[in-house]
C-alpha cells in the first residue's frame, strides 16, 4: 500500500471517528478501574481492553508516521498523540507504576480529534501572550492591596493580614468570591469604611480582570476564526482559478478540433 494510500485511510472519516469511539471507551474503562469492586469482578475484561486498544493506538501512529514520514513530527497535535501514546508503552512497575495513572491523558486525545475543541485550545494557546499581561496586572494589584490590607488590618486580624503573605491568600479567597463576605463583615465590626476596601477590590480582581481575560480569548478566537475564513475563501478561489483554466483549456482544445475539421472538409470540397 502506497503512502498516499495509507494517508487517506488514516485521514478518512470513518478512520477518525473510530479512533474517537475507541478514546470515549477507554475513559470510561479507566474511570472504573478506580473501583476496588469492579476490578475484582472485570479486572482482567478492563486489562485486556485496555492492551487492545492500546495496540490500536499504536498501529494508527505507525501508519501515520509511515505515511508522513518527518512531517509527522511538524504537527504539534501529532507530537501529543505520539507522546501520550509512548507513555502507555513505558513499564508500570515499580518507580515508573505513577505512569500507570497518566493512561486517563489518552483522554485529552479527543481534544485533537474533535475540531470545535482543539479550536477552543489553539485560541486559548495563540492567547497566553496576552493572559500573562493580565497575570502581571493582577499581581500587581494582589500586591498593592495586600500592602495596604496588611498595614490597615495586621494588628487587628493577624490570621488574616498579619503578613503580606496572609494578606496575599486572604485576598485570593476573595477574589474566589468565596466567603469573602464573611471576612469583611468580620473587618467591619472594627473598620466600617473596610468595605470599600473589599468591593474595590474585588471589582478590579474579579470582574475587571476577568472580563479582560474572556475578551482577550474571545478576541482571539475570532481572529483565527477570520484567518480560517481566509484560508477556505483561498481555497475556494483557487478551485474557481483552476477550473477556469480547465475551461479555457477545453474551448482551446475545441476550437482546434474546429479548426482541423474545417480543413479537413475544405480538403474534401477542393477535391470534388
Amino acid at each position: 500500500m502506497t503512502r498516499e494510500k495509507v494517508k487517506q485511510f488514516v485521514e478518512k472519516s470513518s478512520a477518525q471517528n473510530f479512533i474517537i469511539t475507541l478514546i470515549i471507551i477507554n475513559s470510561i474503562t479507566i474511570g472504573m478501574e478506580t473501583s476496588s469492586a469492579i476490578i475484582n469482578s472485570f479486572g482482567r475484561t478492563l486489562l485486556l481492553i485496555d492492551k487492545i486498544i492500546l495496540a490500536i493506538f499504536v498501529i494508527e501512529i505507525l501508519l501515520k508516521l509511515y505515511a508522513y514520514g518527518f512531517g509527522f513530527f511538524k504537527s504539534g497535535w501529532n507530537v501529543f498523540d505520539f507522546a501520550i501514546v509512548g507513555i502507555a508503552l513505558l513499564p508500570a512497575s515499580g518507580v515508573l507504576a505513577v505512569l500507570r495513572s497518566l493512561r486517563i491523558f489518552r483522554s485529552l486525545r479527543l481534544i485533537k480529534n474533535l475540531p470545535r475543541l482543539r479550536f477552543i485550545v489553539e485560541s486559548l494557546l495563540l492567547s497566553l501572550p496576552s493572559i500573562g499581561w493580565i497575570f502581571v496586572l493582577l499581581t500587581l494589584v494582589f500586591y498593592v492591596y495586600s500592602v495596604i490590607g496588611t498595614k490597615l488590618f495586621g494588628s487587628s486580624y493577624p490570621e488574616l493580614f498579619g503578613t503580606i503573605w496572609a494578606s496575599m491568600f486572604s485576598l485570593f479567597q476573595i477574589m474566589t468570591l468565596e466567603g469573602w463576605a464573611d471576612i469583611a463583615r468580620t473587618l467591619m465590626e472594627r473598620s466600617p469604611f473596610s468595605n470599600i476596601y473589599f468591593i474595590s477590590f474585588i471589582l478590579i480582581a474579579s470582574y475587571t480582570t476577568l472580563n479582560i481575560f474572556i475578551a482577550i480569548v474571545v478576541n482571539t478566537m475570532s481572529e483565527i476564526q477570520q484567518k480560517i475564513s481566509a484560508q477556505e475563501t483561498g481555497k475556494i478561489e483557487d478551485i474557481i482559478q483552476d477550473e477556469k483554466e480547465e475551461l479555457r483549456n477545453d474551448i482551446r482544445n475545441l476550437k482546434e478540433q474546429i479548426i482541423k475539421m474545417e480543413e479537413k472538409l475544405s480538403k474534401k470540397i477542393s477535391a470534388l
